[in-house]
Formats: structure tokens, sequence, C-alpha cells
């Protein structure tokens, strides 16, 4: 569960959504001390990225 909200919440700014996510997904595990972070987007007619980061 994302407690920022997603892609509405966050608002959609055109070429710039998956720098957006990344960026508020690195905040986040600063923030909390998390591990893992998973941002995923989908691009259209079917398609889609996953990306998982890690804080080590």
């Amino acid at each position: 569960v994302n407690p920022n909200g997603g892609a509405i919440a966050l608002g959609h700014p055109l070429g710039a959504s998956g720098a957006r996510l990344v960026t508020t997904a690195l905040n986040q595990l600063e923030q909390t001390g998390g591990r893992y972070a998973l941002c995923s987007m989908c691009i259209g007619v079917g398609q889609g990225i996953a990306l998982i980061i890690e804080r080590v």
C-alpha cells in the first residue's frame, strides 16, 4: 500500500512520471528506514515496467 497515493495523488507530469515515482520512493525509504521499494508504471497498449529499489 502506497501511503502517498498513486499517480493520481502525485500528479502526472508529462515525460517525468517515472522520475517522480522513483524520487518519491527514494524519499520514503530514507524517511521510514525501509529496505525495499517497488515502482511500477503502465505504458499503454499492454506494456508496463517495474523497478525494485534496495536501500543498502
